[in-house]
């Protein structure tokens, strides 16, 4: 007669600390190959926006438009990107 082993699932602790900021993440990740890591990660479903046929012109000051472009710049993005992303953000946080 056969036996069946009830296998139990231990929750294996992930070797990949917590952190407290992006900034930190960022800087560890910049030491550890994510090599090592890959059992710990399991697949995502990425969403991509969809029909972003129309648009809207907004005229700005130039210091305006300046530090805009400029954190845009910090951040990796373009202007055009960054006040999309702000106008989705604030649209979900005032509940519109």
């Amino acid at each position: 007669m056969k036996q069946i082993k009830n296998k139990q699932k231990e929750k294996i602790k992930s070797r990949i600390p917590e952190f407290s900021s992006l900034e930190e993440e960022a800087r560890w990740f910049e030491t550890h190959s994510i090599a090592d890591y890959l059992e710990e990660f399991k697949p995502v479903k990425v969403k991509f926006a969809k029909n972003l046929s129309e648009g809207v012109t907004i005229r700005l000051d130039e210091k305006t438009l300046g530090k805009l472009r400029s954190h845009a710049h910090k951040k990796g993005v373009g202007p055009t990107t960054l006040a999309r992303m702000w106008i989705i953000e604030n649209l979900e946080r005032i509940g519109a």
